[in-house]
Formats: structure tokens, C-alpha cells, sequence
């Protein structure tokens, strides 16, 4: 069994959803979630290794999506969180749908192919800001 390599990310921004591809009246066929990957992209490329990983994969994730406004005090009080907020996020987006716009985007930068990716451990949650923490690891645990 080879050595153990790892990379941990932090992409800022509120986590998205990968979209479905869509048809236009003239039978041209596009992807929404375009843009959205390239800004995905820049932020990895900032700490992507220097040749994309080709063994077996472990990808942990963690979706931290912003509180919103009902989760804080008012008054003078409007930038501190009430007492107890919820910490798992229940509503959409998907946490599949996002874990396949992470795995779309790492191709051919952080993995050859997501078809590598043999476990993955994901979480959806609420936080102050919203950013998605990557950790993959090249592990070969299979062999």
C-alpha cells in the first residue's frame, strides 16, 4: 500500500447547487451550473496539487450555509444569533445535488475523474458564513 496523500480546501461563498442541464428551443444543450463551477474552480486552483490525484478517493465535505435573518437577536442586539440556533440545515439545496458540483468541478484539477471517488462523507449545516470545507484523500484503502 502506497502513502496516504491529502488536501484540505475552503471554497468561501454560500454552497450552490449543481443544476440540471437544459435545452434550448433549437436542441442546443448547456450547463447553468457553468459559471458556477469556474468560481469553484478559482478557489481550488489556489491550492490544487501540482498533478491531479489517480488513485482511490476519499472526499469529506461540509456544506456551512449562512444563518439567515429570523436565526438573530434584534434591537441593538442584530449581530448576535438567538440562544439555540439549529445547526443542521433541512432545506433544499439537495446535499447531493451539491456534493455533484464539487465532484464535476474537481475533475482533471484535484482527481482525473470523479469516477475515482470511493467514499465520500458529506454534511449539511448552518453557520455564521456560508463556504464548503473539502478534504480528499487519496488513500487506497481498496488494495
Amino acid at each position: 500500500m502506497s502513502g496516504i496523500n491529502k488536501i484540505e480546501l475552503d471554497i468561501i461563498g454560500k454552497p450552490k447547487a449543481q443544476q440540471r442541464h437544459r435545452h434550448t428551443k433549437r436542441g442546443f444543450v448547456y450547463d447553468p451550473s457553468k459559471s458556477d463551477k469556474e468560481d469553484i474552480l478559482k478557489q481550488i486552483y489556489l491550492k490544487a496539487p501540482k498533478k491531479p490525484f489517480e488513485g482511490a478517493i476519499s472526499l469529506y465535505v461540509m456544506f456551512s450555509m449562512p444563518y439567515v435573518k429570523k436565526h438573530y437577536r434584534t434591537g441593538k442586539y442584530s449581530k448576535e444569533l438567538k440562544p439555540n440556533p439549529p445547526m443542521s440545515y433541512l432545506i433544499k439545496p439537495d446535499i447531493d445535488n451539491m456534493l455533484k458540483l464539487i465532484m464535476d468541478a474537481g475533475n482533471n484539477v484535484l482527481w482525473k475523474d470523479d469516477s475515482q471517488i470511493c467514499r465520500v462523507h458529506m454534511e449539511k449545516v448552518y453557520a455564521v458564513n456560508g463556504g464548503t470545507r473539502i478534504t480528499v484523500v487519496e488513500d487506497n484503502w481498496q488494495e
